[in-house]
């Protein structure tokens, strides 16, 4: 028996004759009123009659009767159409569908849910997304760390419950474009129901946007988060009656726990259902003045009955009178726009005439007299100093003088660390895909599929492989000082430095980030309200060590620096920040020439992580390194391998293989001997040909330009591979570099170690030393970001930048590494 999945369609897209059963009725207020006092209820069958000669409105039958609704108002009515049906097996009918099969069906449709989260930033809204779906979402304790919307989906009670994970935001007017991508979100998608993510411990603030929701008319429960802390604190909340006087339903949560979230979805379940007794709209009382003007307003914009069947009038005058431009914008293709306006425009002038400001700092100040009400009313605060742990902490972490310094400490201990943790099981994980390449090499016949699979696939992607623990130190030290709060601060005692560069100290959370990707990094940029910083800062961005660069520096670092490590790799990671510092002077005083924004960004209470949520993040970076294995670098490595391998016939200097079987045959020299010089041969034999092929000849062509940075081609080659994926540079050496023995003495290390030129001036001489080495790191530090990172500034910004981004990055690598080399060449 074949069951086919039923998808959900709008009544307003029903053809004459056509049927469906009601699975949701979407809109709101007074809309969802009328509409349901006539019958449109789920599970009611519907029949579309007749359109009318100009499509609008549409007769349908419905309950033994005919009523007529126009296409905007069918459009907010979801049903599982009887035509949909009968063309679906379903439950052993071939072809034909009893009513009752489609009302059962239609019944298990309405039994999902559309949930959005919504709240400020740092309020545990990922924390508790993570908790209800499963997912593995990032948690960081700052602003911004969502940047997308994310989505997910959990079973309660026999209900489906979509989850969306919104941007955090403060409010959900117009100033960023998580305010506006949340606002979108919930009049354009309209979820069921909206959970209100509230932080405990600051509920002033939090309930602002709370307000917001309030005057949207839409279903609201508040997730009342971090509960434990406001009870710590001797706090006392009466939240019950809080909700009541909201017209919300609050449940206490603990996210990071888990606390709380079950009961807040069976809450949801119930306001979905309507049968939830606190559900209620409240208008809240702005006082005499506001109401008149918003009275005014709503009395124009309910001539609209398709805007106002969808969008909350009260709402859209409040923001009318905050004067929104996106309402505005919004509204002028309506034929009542000009009056619209007109009004709007008289009552602004009015109200700011009779307040003495702005009218939006008008209602913005009568919003938080509401919430202040509101919690004098139902919260007591404690005896004892509110933070008074974390002013202690941040009196060192923050101070004028040793804030600095404890920064760049933290950072020299997760270097560190990444290397002397992370050295064990990189040589575990070596010494596997050695014994792995080993057995293979063993057990099968020569010829291209075992070259490929260990030279082009083992050799290839388990030389990247084997960083795979450095990589997770790195985002274990990296996530558990975002989860304490410990990245706030570092912001904060980079405002002055910042301010020095045309930024403010928030432009740092995205450069932190890019330690980690810079992708994401660049999309965090969108917390910044400035276009001209987010611009500048995604610029300066790349300079950040993304840990896709980490394998490369760790291999180099291992081979050629290997008394001070962890001090070598701090010292590329400052260089790259020093170089962000440099780029982002010249373009302050060039391209963004601006004034200086002021810096404005909260200090989150210092909390101690979870070590699941700080396991979590970890891992999750884990399992996007390993997908690369699998995608991305297993092509390349393929690829290169190809291009390495062919073509098989070369023209060689000299007769390899006869020199090989004089060497073979010849009587004079002992078994020792023997088997040295034919592994010369062979190894000289394996370099000319890998010169001569595909690969040799794109390194060639741009020997020339890396020749003055002390480059051979085969780095050039690495250079040009890692365009796409900076990982693929050490994939490419692996190839490279394995192709000088066959096989198995050594690791990759100690080959770059004996890498020697075959061509020029320097022939025989060491291609690797310790300036050019460290000429090549920073060259990979700054050059050409990959891909995906060239991607995200074509979407975040626009293909100007995104072109302008590979042009000077690239040239600046090359000016850098150029002076690194013919400096340090005259003091060696």
């Amino acid at each position: 028996m074949e069951t086919t999945e039923l998808t959900v369609d709008r009544l307003a897209n029903l053809s004459t004759g056509e049927s469906g059963v009601i699975t949701k009725v979407l809109g709101h207020g007074a809309f969802r009123k009328r509409i349901t006092e006539m019958g449109f209820v789920k599970g009611k069958k519907v029949r579309v009659i007749k359109n009318a000669p100009l499509q609008d409105p549409v007769e349908y039958e419905i309950m033994g009767y005919n009523v007529s609704l126009r296409r905007s108002e069918a459009n907010l009515i979801d049903v599982l159409s009887g035509a949909e049906a009968d063309s679906q097996k379903l439950n052993g009918f071939n072809g034909i569908i009893s009513d009752n099969v489609l009302k059962k069906t239609a019944h298990e449709k309405s039994k999902t849910i559309n949930v959005a989260l919504v709240g400020n930033p740092n309020c545990g809204k990922t924390s508790f997304f993570n908790q209800a779906s499963g997912s593995h979402e990032r948690v960081g304790n700052y602003g911004g760390v969502t940047i997308d919307a994310k989505m997910a989906r959990m079973r309660q009670d026999g209900y489906l419950i979509n989850i969306t994970d919104l941007p955090g935001t403060y409010s959900i007017t117009e100033y960023t474009p998580e305010e506006l991508y949340v606002r979108s979100h919930i009049m354009e998608r309209m979820p069921d129901v909206v959970v209100n993510v509230v932080d405990a411990s600051n509920l002033e603030r939090n309930l602002f946007l709370t307000t917001q929701l309030i005057d949207m008319n839409i279903k609201v429960v508040i997730a009342l988060n971090m509960y434990d802390e406001l009870e710590k604190k001797g706090a006392r909340l009466k939240f019950r009656e809080l909700g009541e006087m909201l017209g919300i339903p609050i449940i206490p949560t603990v996210a990071v726990k888990g606390q709380g979230i079950k009961n807040l979805m069976r809450k949801v379940i119930d306001v979905y259902e309507d049968r939830d007794p606190i559900v209620r709209y409240v208008n809240i009382n702005y006082g005499h003045d506001i109401e008149k003007s918003i009275d005014v307003l709503r009395k124009e914009l309910d001539k609209d009955d398709r805007l106002v069947d969808k969008y909350s009038s009260r709402y859209l005058a409040v923001k009318l009178l905050e004067n929104d431009r996106t309402t505005r914008s919004m509204l002028k293709n309506r034929d009542n726009f000009d009056r619209i306006n007109e009004l709007t425009n008289r009552e602004i002038a009015r109200l700011e005439k009779a307040f003495g400001e702005s009218s939006e700092t008008v209602i913005t100040d009568a919003k938080y007299g509401f919430v202040a009400g509101a919690l004098n009313e139902t919260y007591v605060e404690s005896r004892e100093r509110k933070r008074q742990r974390s002013k202690e902490i941040d009196y060192f972490i923050t101070h004028k003088i040793l804030g600095f310094p404890i920064f760049l400490f933290a950072m020299w201990l997760m270097f560190q660390a990444t290397f002397t943790l992370g050295n064990y099981p990189m040589e575990w994980i070596d010494a596997g895909v050695g014994y792995i390449g080993d057995f293979v090499g063993s057990h099968m016949a020569a010829g291209p599929l075992k070259d490929l699979l260990v030279d082009g696939v083992i050799g290839g992607v388990g030389g990247v492989i084997v960083f795979l623990p450095n990589i997770l130190i790195l985002f274990f030290f990296i996530s558990f000082m975002e989860d304490t709060g410990y990245m706030a601060r570092v912001s904060f005692i980079m405002d002055r430095l910042m301010h020095k560069i045309g930024l403010h100290g928030k432009s740092f959370i995205p450069l932190i980030m890019g330690f980690g990707c810079n992708v994401p990094a660049v999309m965090a940029t969108r917390t910044l309200e400035n276009r001209k910083d987010r611009i500048l800062t995604m610029m300066i961005t790349p300079f950040m060590s993304c840990s896709a660069r980490l394998p490369v520096y760790v291999l180099i670092i291992s081979a050629f620096f290997p008394k001070n490590q962890g001090l070598m790799l701090f010292s590329i990671y400052m260089i790259g920040i020093i170089m962000a510092i440099v780029v982002a002077l010249v373009l302050k005083n060039t391209v963004f020439r601006k004034a200086v924004v002021p810096f404005v960004m909260e200090l989150p209470p210092y909390r101690m992580p979870t070590l699941r949520n700080t396991s979590i993040h970890m891992w999750h970076k884990g399992v996007q390194y390993l997908k690369k294995m699998g995608g991305v670098i297993l092509v390349a490595s393929i690829l290169i391998w190809a291009l390495s391998y062919f073509p098989r016939h070369v023209d060689y200097s000299k007769n390899y293989d006869a020199s090989i079987a004089q060497v073979e045959n010849s009587t004079s020299l002992g078994e020792a001997q023997k088997q040295h010089q034919v592994s010369q041969l062979e190894m000289a034999k394996a370099s000319e040909h890998q010169e001569q092929s595909y690969i040799g000849r794109m390194g060639h062509a741009l020997a020339p330009v890396l020749k003055p940075l002390g480059f051979d081609w085969k780095i050039g080659v690495a250079i040009l591979t890692g365009l796409a994926a900076k990982e693929i540079v050490v994939s490419t050496m692996g190839i490279l570099y394995q192709a000088q023995d066959e096989g198995n003495s050594g690791t990759l290390v100690q080959k770059l170690q004996q890498q020697t030129h075959t061509s020029g001036k320097l022939k025989g001489q060491k291609v690797f030393t310790p300036l050019v080495a460290f000429g090549f790191m920073l060259f990979v530090l700054i050059y050409f970001p990959c891909v995906a990172v060239i991607a995200a500034i074509k979407k975040e910004a626009n293909w100007k930048w995104a072109v302008f981004m590979m042009v000077y990055t690239t040239a600046i690598a090359w000016v850098v590494s150029f002076a690194t080399y013919q400096i340090g060449s005259l003091f060696v």
